[in-house]
């Protein structure tokens, strides 16, 4: 396949493909394979004409490079590298493209080459649809748009003014038109950033567990999903039993038990428990379909603005019924009358203020900050109070181990394999540290362990060789599993380093060794902390189930308000419980298992993308774990939704009214008057989509 440049600037070519067609899915292929290309930017692909745009930065010949390979690209190969997301916006918008063509065409023709009997018959049978449907809100007792699109055009029609009925529908349709293509356009974009970030998985091989590659799962494998995990795959439970997490695809707001031949889906979180699964849909295909399902009926969704327009919109129609009614009884002027019953402010209140959320939660997806519904935004808007988990949250997201001290005689490297091999199975910050250190030094750690069992916000317990083997906090090993440090090693154990935090592993009830963690502070933390506070953020927490000194130390360097160290995932839930009866909108960060209480409790729920699944799963909005300062960006994008909710409602009723006046004043007639008010709906819909922040203010 040849390519040739058709122009050329700085940073930018545009090329033409020559070949007869292009189809939608081959445009999509060619869009991303070029995408892919180490120094383009973007990339617009024009299946009509066979042209694509590029813009890169760097070195031309990169992309020149690129675009000669152009001569032996296959679309069949580049099918096979999974480059194209599931759902692309292409055939959406090409769809709704041909739609609103078709609707100009035919009205075209209409107006232009039929004689006024077809266009008569042809008004009449389009105008049962508009009749219908006030009849049927009339029927359920409810004076809504559809009521006022009725009159409008049964009016038009009584009064034998079929042109004028005919160009009332026609603008109505183009209205229904473009309000479904944003809608539904703004909901695929947020569908489509809804991605489940799992990248392997543990799969049942004869007796053994391998941690395989997602990609590698077929439909009939075997895998297996504990306490914290994410089931990547729709599948059904073959045996074992656990409580999962599934609010992000049904809605449901409590966990359901799944047991043998339960169903369960790609994007559920197993809350407690274990099981083995069987996979029956390899690609995880449906999920986006039921995500889609989801933010359109989710209650989630549905912010306090938003259903304060909704309200008003409804409200206002029997006013717009009246003030027709008026104008007719005032001024007997049927053309009048009908200018303001083309009016009214439901249309573009229903529509733009949803649209204005769904487009802010879009920006924050680019934003890499994905967010569940409206009212979590709205919440982060109002909050004064904000809480901190420290390990993974404030602290870097990958510690790392600094010194392994064992103890009882045992192996240090050993005792490293042991703790990774335990500690693989659920995945945390701190859990990570310690495989990758076993990792590093090449200490393979195959399974020889029994049923592993995690302890919400403790440890981990299993048995290794007839012995009962603990790893986790010294709360948990001492206190709760009465583990003790071998005699005549007690100054050892007094004497580990207070600077680290610190992991307990015991065997048989004795301590084995102890896992020094070193956490580092998030370079960014303490400006974010600072900035946070300059946005009007009164209170900022820390709390962590780490030892006080630790915490302390970390607390004095970042500058928050408070700090709670030891304490348990309940009392973190209670303290923000405490925080909101006192009037107070809290936001709570955390990354762990131990966090999702707390995360669930809170106003608004903020989960580190890197963190355990069930934490991203309860959270109400997740942020990227490379910059906290995106909490920052996430409080000015919902403070600036806030501020485009409110001057909607101004452009709204003050547009709409002007109009109304306009139409008694008999200034514009009915046509006119329904042309602006979907012109101004539309206008409002699509200011609505435009990004909430400056470039210079996101992550500054």
């Amino acid at each position: 396949m040849k390519c040739i440049i058709r122009h050329e600037s700085r940073g930018r070519l545009r090329v033409h493909l020559c070949r007869a067609r292009m189809t939608l899915r081959e445009a999509d292929l060619l869009e991303y394979s070029l995408r892919a290309v180490e120094g383009v930017t973007e990339v617009k692909v024009y299946d009509r004409t066979q042209d694509a745009v590029v813009l890169y930065r760097g070195k031309r010949e990169a992309v020149l490079r690129a675009l000669g390979a152009l001569g032996e690209f296959s679309f069949e190969k580049a099918e096979t590298l999974d480059l194209v997301p599931e759902h692309t916006p292409r055939v959406l918008n090409r769809e709704f493209e041909d739609k609103l063509a078709g609707t100009v065409m035919r009205r075209m023709i209409s107006k232009l080459f039929l004689p006024v009997p077809v266009t008569t018959a042809i008004s009449l049978f389009r105008s049962v649809k508009y009749i219908r449907e006030g009849l049927r809100a009339l029927w359920h007792g409810k004076l809504s748009v559809a009521v006022l699109d009725a009159t409008a055009v049964s009016v038009s029609m009584l009064r034998g003014d079929f042109s004028t009925a005919g160009s009332v529908m026609f603008m109505l349709r183009l209205g229904e038109i473009l309000e479904e293509w944003t809608h539904k356009k703004s909901v695929a974009d947020l569908a489509g950033a809804m991605a489940l970030n799992v990248d392997k998985v543990w799969l049942k091989a004869g007796d053994t567990e391998v941690l395989a590659p997602l990609t590698e799962v077929k439909a009939g494998d075997c895998i297996v999903v504990r306490t914290g995990n994410m089931i990547p795959l729709d599948g059904r439970v073959v045996s074992g039993e656990a409580t999962v997490n599934q609010s992000s695809i049904t809605g449901e707001s409590l966990p359901v038990v799944k047991r043998e031949g339960s169903p369960v889906y790609a994007g559920t979180v197993a809350e407690e428990g274990e099981c083995l699964i069987r996979v029956e849909k390899a690609s995880g295909e449906g999920r986006y379909d039921r995500i889609v399902r989801m933010i359109e009926e989710s209650e989630k969704l549905k912010s306090t603005a938003e259903d304060k327009a909704a309200r008003l919109a409804d409200r206002l129609v029997p006013y717009t019924l009246g003030g027709t009614a008026a104008t007719w009884l005032l001024t007997r002027n049927i053309t009048k009358t009908l200018a303001v019953l083309m009016v009214d402010f439901s249309c573009a209140l229903k529509l733009a203020i949803p649209i204005a959320v769904l487009s802010a939660m879009r920006e924050s997806s680019a934003n890499h900050i994905s967010v569940k519904g409206g009212r979590f935004l709205e919440a982060v808007a109002k909050a004064d109070t904000v809480v901190f988990d420290k390990t993974g949250t404030l602290t870097h997201a990958t510690p790392t181990v600094a010194e392994v001290i064992p103890f009882g005689g045992h192996n240090a490297d050993e005792m490293l394999r042991l703790a990774a091999c335990l500690e693989e199975h659920y995945p945390h910050s701190m859990a990570n540290a310690v495989v990758e250190a076993a990792r590093e030094k090449g200490l393979s750690h195959e399974e020889y362990h029994s049923r592993v069992e995690y302890v919400v916000a403790h440890g981990i317990s299993s048995t290794v060789e007839g012995k009962k083997v603990l790893i986790g906090s010294a709360h948990f090993v001492f206190e709760d599993e009465g583990c003790r440090v071998s005699a005549g090693e007690e100054a050892a154990f007094a004497a580990l380093p207070e600077k680290y935090s610190q992991l307990y592993l015991c065997i048989a009830g004795e301590l084995a060794a102890v896992i020094c963690i070193y956490d580092p502070l998030r370079a960014e933390a303490k400006d974010a902390v600072a900035a946070l506070h300059g946005c009007g953020i009164n209170k900022i927490v820390m709390m962590t189930g780490d030892n006080r000194r630790t915490a302390e130390a970390v607390a004095a360097l970042v500058g928050v308000d408070a700090c709670y160290a030891e304490v348990l995932p309940e009392d973190k839930a209670n303290f923000i419980r405490a925080e909101k009866a006192k009037g107070h909108t809290v936001i709570m960060i955390g990354d762990g298992v131990n966090d999702s209480p707390a995360l669930s409790e809170a106003d608004a729920g903020i989960a580190i993308s890197t963190g355990a699944a069930i934490a991203r799963e309860i959270a109400d909005i997740t942020i990227a774990s490379e910059d906290l300062f995106a909490l920052v960006t996430l409080r000015r994008l919902s403070e600036a939704l806030m501020a485009r909710i409110h001057q909607n409602y101004r452009t709204i009723v003050g547009f709409n009214l002007m109009l109304i006046i306009l139409g008694v004043a008999g200034l514009i007639p009915p046509t006119t008057s329904a042309l602006l008010h979907n012109a101004s709906t539309l206008g409002i819909s699509l200011h609505s989509m435009t990004s909430l922040l400056p470039e210079e203010e996101k992550n500054s």
